[in-house]
């Protein structure tokens, strides 16, 4: 485990420079042929199959439900995964799942997440208050900022933490909680202690058997059958999970409009900027 504060600044500066690029170089060419299939239900599939899973009780953005639902072909690999979690001990938690335009709109908005994000930036500007433009480039790798690489908005990526099955109070040590805004993020962070970086690894094994891919700047992220997972596992193949908008009530979903488009825009970044430094002066 690294210390040593210019370090960590250097290091959190190349990782979110490395998650920018790879957002826009690789993710946002990359193609989707849509497969078009429905959302299955994460709470109802595991109790179906017996498996012990727990599920975040905390409320979304604009105190809107979670959405626990991926699509039909990854659930049989996630009965998988959970199942071989509760045979080591464990159990997963599943943080969140499908987002919408909305929640992921405003997911990075919220005070929670933008003030923390804030306040790392100008730590790695050494006081500066970031440009719109810089601040988008930070939260791009933490809160996807366009749909088109926004897994979470294809259906395809949970975030989950790990609890302990003996004692569900305890999560096992990943070297920070969900959800982490720091160089502390990226999933092989050198500033984690030995025995975080060897659950992230077994964790991360043990999802990858199963058909789930890591997102490299975020330890609690895994995805399959989007572009992430095709890109990173160098498949060669198309994305068959793209950003969609989902029905409820019919089950459908449709490819998003406009999945290249920021979701939020220079003037609303700047007015975040503004309330933040307003709250952080408090």
């Amino acid at each position: 485990m690294q210390s040593g504060e210019a370090a960590r600044r250097a290091y959190w500066t190349q990782q979110f420079e490395a998650a920018y690029a790879f957002m826009f170089e690789n993710i946002l060419p990359y193609p989707v042929v849509e497969c078009g299939e429905p959302f299955v239900s994460l709470r109802e599939a595991a109790a179906q199959a017996g498996v012990d899973v727990a599920f975040s009780s905390l409320r979304h953005v604009n105190d809107l439900d979670r959405l626990f639902y991926l699509r039909e072909g990854q659930v049989p690999g996630f009965l998988r995964a959970a199942k071989r979690m509760n045979e080591r001990g464990w159990v997963m938690r599943v943080e969140d799942g499908y987002r919408t335009r909305e929640i992921q709109k405003y997911l990075g908005r919220t005070p929670k997440i933008f003030d923390v994000v804030l306040q790392r930036v100008m730590w790695e500007l050494e006081g500066k208050v970031p440009s719109p433009e810089f601040m988008f480039r930070r939260c791009t790798g933490l809160v996807a900022t366009v749909p088109k690489f926004a897994t979470h908005m294809s259906g395809s990526a949970i975030d989950i933490s790990v609890l302990r099955r003996d004692d569900p109070a305890l999560e096992v040590d990943r070297g920070g909680p969900y959800i982490e805004m720091s160089e502390l993020t990226p999933m092989d962070s050198p500033f984690v202690s030995d025995v975080g970086q060897k659950h992230r690894h077994e964790i991360t094994a043990l999802m990858r058997d199963q058909g789930f891919v890591e997102y490299p700047w975020e330890f609690w992220h895994y995805s399959s059958g989007d572009a992430y997972d095709q890109f990173l596992r160098k498949t060669g193949k198309p994305a068959i999970y793209g950003a969609v908008d989902w029905d409820p009530a019919t089950n459908a979903v449709t490819p998003m409009a406009n999945p290249t488009a920021a979701l939020n825009s220079e003037e609303e970044i700047r007015t975040e900027i503004e309330a933040a430094l307003q709250r952080l002066a408090k």
